[in-house]
């Protein structure tokens, strides 16, 4: 069982990579909560969320053929993709920029 535990190779260091990305999105929400005195999610959390969901899901699905995190990352890219997109819709009643008269 260690032996498995204890083998690195490019595959095993590029999930390692998802992860880390992954565990950023939370050091990114309490640095911005912090500084804010109140909970908030930066848009940076859905870019790491989505940065280390992709590369856990390719990880998960070509390397380690495992179905069980593939599935759990696959519902969360859809998530945080979402998510990206309702950030950048437009909001009614805000400023549209273009040319002025």
């Amino acid at each position: 069982m260690f032996e498995r535990l204890l083998h690195v190779n490019g595959w095993v260091l590029f999930g390692m990579l998802g992860q880390i990305l992954f565990g950023l999105r939370f050091i990114v929400q309490w640095l911005a909560s912090e500084r804010r005195k109140e909970t908030t999610v930066p848009v940076a959390f859905w870019y790491l969320s989505l940065a280390g969901s992709l590369i856990l899901f390719v990880y998960a699905f070509w390397y380690r053929q495992d179905i069980v995190i593939t599935v759990g990352q696959s519902a969360g890219v859809l998530i945080y993709v979402r998510n990206l997109m309702l950030i950048r819709r437009p909001r009614p009643g805000a400023a549209v920029s273009g040319s002025g008269a």
